[in-house]
């Protein structure tokens, strides 16, 4: 009898033990240092609106003109004290007293206020705020203050751009944890049900969170060196496009090294098999989304230059985590990953079946999938062509043209409720004026041109620090200041200049953020033009406006180069040319029809008044760059197959080896941008909905259904230009019969 082999001499002890434990160690070590940087991220964070803005825009120009007005960066804070009746005189009193308090508080330039409504029964203050200091922070201050001293009985708000921004920074409060813990959650939920195990599950999960704190150690270290620019925004899609991406490579890796330990019982040989068959559509999906992603560079929108290169590093530490640690904690656990239902070790007749139609050795769901494409391909690929067409159809109601600041908060919020108060009481535009940058020598014909154009209610130039020139003195004509402006009596005030530009304020007769204060700043840059050709219209209504433009300018932009990108690395990968344009405009018919369904549930079902005319385009960054991960799954493993067996038989064994992990990567992907939705931000949730619904659409039936069935209906041709698309290879492919592997030698025991 002989002696059987000890295991260390087939698999060295430093493969077999000493690597995977350093991978390990190593993972850990930098989850030790990545985890606690989470909770600093807050440091590098900034929601204020420069992070968002439209970099050459001319709001973004005039912005940082008004800055040289200013000794520093403040944003106003208007503080609105609203009663059921007319203010008494006394109230009044009271209601001034409150202007020291605030000034306190504010710690900003001096407080303007208080200025009564024309009903009488409402007065406001404008309070600046140090855009450097904690704005969320002090605008609670001012909320506690102005609720205590307030006169009885009166409802009281903080709301402008800094209330606004403050309610905008707490809805982002729940990234932190509330986020990351449902989106684990619901991970680790599927993936006990598709695995009914519970080892494998918590591997996974590791993975997915120690890559996730690579990622943030690395996003972290580029933005304290100001290399990229990161808010809230970013930083929530970062938590859920790691942990879906990276939970996605890991199945890819599970699935060949569950196939592996059917093949043999050494579990170090199981891994390395793995690692092998499943590093190339790893690395070429993640390029994919990396390389798309990095497209948002050409974007002008700051928001999207962020997203760019911040996603783009956690899915490039998704990618390390799946073919480092991943195949390391296998090679370690072996068989025991998928207790209590361990894969059993198949006879050799029976691990590599030799294929005729390519159905067989496949049952259930899959088969009769598999079935179904190769009896009806044409029927199957047209019908399913037509329905993502009919729900594209919907796309002419989605209504991305931006929504109005008070809008994009979906949870009750103080500073909307101030906005509603202000409209109630005062001039729509009160505390959000346009700002007009112009020339010294134009100032006196802007001012006119500008109080001329319908729909500005008021318009006057600005002394230093900030305030309204008094109407009539002789070097600065202009309308009466508002009540509470200090200025000095007699005293003619004289326009700030600073290298030869003045500045004029102009409140509008519509709210801000409405359609009609928009039609309003573009018949103000056409008409001051006409009179000082290098005139700048800034302030938030010119920002949300140049946002919207230059957002709908990026979807036009950025696509042609995202597709281009994309379908280079498919054709690499495939060695094909017609594969990769048919998978292309697979996934960007299933995004039409992802997106025409939102249109209908936002519209209809969900209620919203419109969406960020960023939703299309990050819409389209992740759903295509997503989609075809599972396309480049399932044709890379068709590719391989066929090689061996022909492309129809091929079609269908890769279809069916692929179908569960492929399906369970979709419902994972979807369920952790699904979580974006407890995030009370109207565009967090709009984008969780798209991509979830996109995510499953493409996997049950465009990865199941479309594209099977016409790469089957095609036939070889499908690999043109490739030697595998002539029919004589294909032929001789299935001619062929299938190498059975070498038997491995028994395992010695411990290495299962």
């Amino acid at each position: 009898m002989n002696k059987t082999p000890r295991s260390s001499a087939r698999v060295p002890f430093w493969l077999r033990w000493l690597v995977p434990v350093l991978l390990v160690v190593t993972w850990l070590a930098i989850a030790g240092i990545g985890g606690p940087t989470f909770g600093r991220l807050s440091e590098v964070s900034s929601n204020d609106q420069a992070s968002f803005l439209p970099a050459g825009a001319e709001a973004t120009e005039a912005q940082d003109w008004q800055a040289k007005f200013r000794d520093s960066n403040e944003i106003p804070a208007v503080i609105v004290i609203e009663s059921g009746s007319a203010f008494t005189p006394a109230q009044l009193g009271e209601a001034a007293a409150l202007k020291g308090k605030l000034e306190a508080l504010g710690a900003g330039s001096t407080v303007i206020g208080p200025i009564p409504s024309e009903d009488a029964k409402a007065v406001q203050f404008v309070v600046p705020i140090d855009s450097a200091g904690e704005v969320k922070e002090v605008v609670k201050e001012l909320r506690e203050e102005v609720q205590a001293s307030a006169p009885e009985g009166m409802q009281t708000f903080v709301t402008g751009p800094a209330g606004l921004t403050a309610d905008l920074v707490s809805a982002f409060a729940g990234i932190d944890g509330i986020l990351l813990l449902v989106a684990l959650g619901a991970v680790f939920l599927i993936l006990l049900i598709v695995y009914r195990s519970l080892l494998l599950p918590i591997a996974v999960l590791f993975t997915s969170v120690f890559a996730l704190c690579a990622a943030i150690l690395l996003v972290f270290g580029m933005a304290k060196l100001g290399w990229i620019q990161l808010n809230g925004q970013s930083q929530g899609i970062l938590s859920i496009l790691v942990i879906g991406a990276a939970t996605d490579y890991a199945l890819l890796y599970v699935a060949r090294f569950r196939e592996a330990l059917s093949h043999t019982t050494d579990r170090t040989a199981a891994a390395l098999t793995a690692w092998k068959k499943s590093w190339e559509p790893i690395i070429a999906s993640g390029a994919t989304v990396i390389i798309a992603l990095l497209c948002l560079l050409f974007s002008d929108l700051n928001s999207n230059k962020a997203l760019g290169p911040v996603a783009a590093a956690g899915i490039l530490c998704s990618l390390f985590a799946a073919l480092t640690l991943l195949p390391a904690l296998m090679a370690l656990l072996g068989r025991a990953a998928f207790w209590p239902f361990r894969p059993k070790l198949l006879p050799e007749t029976e691990r590599e079946p030799e294929l005729v139609t390519g159905l067989e050795g496949q049952k259930g769901l899959w088969r009769a999938t598999g079935s179904l494409v190769s009896r009806r391909p044409r029927t199957v690929w047209i019908a399913s062509v037509l329905l993502l067409l009919v729900a594209s159809a919907g796309v002419l109601q989605l209504k991305a043209n931006g929504v109005p600041q008070t809008d994009v908060i979906l949870t009750a919020s103080n500073a909307v409720d101030g906005q509603d108060a202000l409209a109630r009481h005062f001039d729509a535009g009160t505390g959000s004026p346009a700002v007009i940058v112009a020339d010294e020598a134009q100032a006196q014909a802007v001012l006119d041109k500008t109080r001329a154009t319908d729909g500005v209610g008021d318009a006057y130039l600005l002394a230093d620090g900030g305030v309204p020139i008094i109407a009539g003195s002789p070097a600065a004509p202009g309308p009466p200041a508002a009540p509470g402006a200090p200025t000095a009596p007699g005293v003619p005030a004289a326009p700030a200049v600073r290298d030869g530009k003045v500045l004029i304020n102009a409140t509008l007769n519509f709210a801000a953020d409405s359609t009609e204060a928009e039609n309003v700043v573009v018949a103000l840059r056409q008409e001051l033009k006409k009179v000082d050709g290098g005139a700048l219209v800034g302030g938030v209504t010119a920002t949300a406006l140049d946002t919207n433009t230059t957002a709908q300018r990026d979807l036009v932009t950025i696509i042609p180069v995202v597709l281009a990108v994309i379908l280079v690395i498919l054709m690499l990968l495939l060695r094909s040319v017609l594969a990769p344009v048919l998978l292309v405009a697979s996934v960007v018919l299933s995004y039409g029809a992802a997106m025409g369904v939102s249109a209908f549930v936002f519209n209809n079902l969900f209620g919203f008044p419109g969406a960020d005319a960023t939703v299309p385009l990050f819409g389209f960054v992740f759903l295509v760059a997503l989609g075809v991960d599972y396309n480049i799954f399932l044709m890379s493993r068709v590719r391989e197959e066929s090689i061996k067996h022909g492309t129809r038989p091929g079609i269908l064994r890769g279809l069916g080896v692929t179908g569960g992990v492929i399906t369970s990567a979709g419902v994972v992907l979807a369920a952790t941008f699904a979580a974006l939705g407890v995030i009370p931000i109207m565009f967090l949730v709009q984008l969780a909905f798209i991509v979830a619904f996109g995510v499953l659409l493409d996997t049950v039936l465009v990865r199941s259904l479309l594209v099977p069935a016409l790469a089957y209906d095609i036939g070889p041709r499908i690999w043109w230009p490739s030697k595998l698309g002539r029919p004589e290879t294909d032929a001789a492919a299935r001619a062929l019969p299938a190498a059975p592997e070498p038997e491995p030698e028994p395992a010695e025991a411990g290495t299962r």
